[in-house]
């Protein structure tokens, strides 16, 4: 063992100053890499949840609110999901914004069935266009009850638990509970691309949170109190941008102590994913719209990660051809890689994210191309994307 540590000590030792830096820079970015996964990804796996309630008293009176613009089948197929849930009192809020298929006789003969559902119709104005936010506003002060839940027409709840979890976190100093937003897994690439970049932006948002540093939530699964939101005058201060109904609010009234997150299997709401590349490249591009808004910290925060991700496999590269202790940085690469995709697979078994491992090394590298490729898009077309 002392041999071969004066050995590499030798190596390092002559080394020249370019392969030192090279080197070191190498073993700085692993760390930063080792450092988001076992500091803040860890957590999502290590997360323990308490028992549901059992007394109905427990659970507090709660509103759902959706917001539907031409969602005539999603209504049909999905709301039921909704107005069906195993919960003591609650009430499902329906925003029908503008639509101008027939989601109007949908709900209609839905509200026949349900009593519990409520809806506010937004007629067209050609003199006035408007975003999801002002939906979402006429929903909440439609809402009859403290705490909202919300999610979007085109998703259902994974079980009739739903609102149950969720609402297992409505305690006392609790005003903000962030929920998993998945998609349904179908056959092709794409699909397992979509649940990817699902989970590990939900890696993300729940292990910030889990380290006290809440800041996004996904609106398919998001709860909060109607007192937070008009104490924060709701949108006001992002009114003017199409997205961050979730992300940029979640942002403003997100604390270490009022926020809980919710991941169960049992709190999930799915939906259905885009069925083309193109369409979902549209929908990533109106996610990411809001990121200018971020602040600077937070950029660097979430900026760190993926800039680091590929310093790693770049400087690696580099320590193989100019051989600097290509064992060790070999040894050093693999741990990471071990390291990242066990704590993935983890995640993935506990979000019930299934056959998607097999390709997570090679979603590692296209992501990297796959975000600075919205990144410049977005940056060269800076009209906003539309909900």
């Amino acid at each position: 063992m002392k041999i071969t540590t004066c050995l590499i000590m030798e190596i390092i030792y002559n080394l020249s100053i370019y392969q030192k830096v090279i080197g070191v820079a190498f073993l700085v970015f692993v760390l930063i890499q080792l450092y988001f996964y076992l500091v803040f990804y860890l957590r999502v796996i290590r997360k323990k949840f308490n028992d549901l309630p059992e007394n109905d008293e427990q659970y507090p009176p709660l509103s759902v609110v959706i917001c539907a613009r031409n969602e005539e089948e999603n209504l049909k197929h999905f709301l039921p999901k909704v107005l069906e849930q195993d919960y003591p009192d609650y009430e499902v809020v329906v925003v029908n914004d503008c639509s101008s298929d027939n989601s109007d006789l949908v709900l209609e003969s839905l509200q026949k069935k349900y009593p519990r559902l409520r809806v506010t119709t937004i007629k067209e104005d050609e003199k006035f266009t408007h975003t999801k936010k002002l939906a979402l506003t006429v929903g909440i002060k439609a809402a009859k009850n403290d705490w909202l839940v919300l999610t979007d027409a085109d998703c259902f709840p994974k079980s009739n638990k739903w609102l149950r979890y969720m609402a297992s976190n409505f305690t006392n100093g609790t005003e903000v509970v962030l929920g998993y937003g998945g998609y349904l897994a179908e056959r092709g690439l794409l699909n397992k691309l979509v649940r990817l970049d699902t989970l590990f932006i939900a890696l993300n948002y729940f292990g910030w949170a889990l380290a006290r540093r809440p800041y996004m939530g996904v609106g398919r699964n998001l709860a909060y109190k109607k007192s937070l939101f008009f104490k924060n005058k709701g949108f006001a201060n992002h009114v003017g941008i199409d997205s961050g109904d979730d992300d940029l609010f979640v942002m403003e009234v997100a604390t270490p102590s009022n926020t809980a997150v919710e991941y169960r299997p049992e709190a999930h709401t799915l939906s259905v994913p885009r069925k083309t590349y193109s369409t979902w490249l549209r929908q990533k591009r109106r996610h990411l719209s809001t990121a200018k808004f971020y602040s600077s910290n937070l950029k660097t925060r979430l900026g760190l990660e993926p800039l680091s991700r590929i310093l790693v496999y770049i400087l690696f590269t580099l320590t193989l051809i100019f051989k600097i202790l290509p064992l060790i940085s070999t040894a050093l690469l693999l741990l990471v890689i071990i390291v990242k995709h066990t704590i993935t697979a983890i995640a993935a078994k506990r979000l019930e994210e299934k056959k998607l491992m097999h390709i997570a090394f090679w979603w590692d590298l296209f992501s990297l191309y796959f975000y600075a490729k919205l990144l410049i898009f977005n940056t060269l077309n800076r009209r906003q994307q539309k909900w």
